[in-house]
């Protein structure tokens, strides 16, 4: 099932008339931090090795 253009628009309109501006962009951005932390959560464990190594390599690239 895709969703046109029109679906989309009046999804939108009915969000933003639930739950007006300020709150909307409040919920934004919760879900973006949401995945930002659950994506960090998946990544696999990094020993402390490679984090030094890393952080050798982007200060070499400065």
């Amino acid at each position: 099932m895709r969703l046109g253009v029109w679906e989309i628009v009046l999804i939108l309109v009915l969000a933003l008339v639930l739950f007006g501006g300020n709150k909307l962009s409040g919920v934004g951005k919760a879900l973006g931090q949401s995945i930002r932390d659950f994506k960090k959560e998946v990544q696999p464990e990094e020993s402390p090795k490679e984090e030094t190594a890393k952080k050798e390599d982007t200060q070499e690239k400065v």
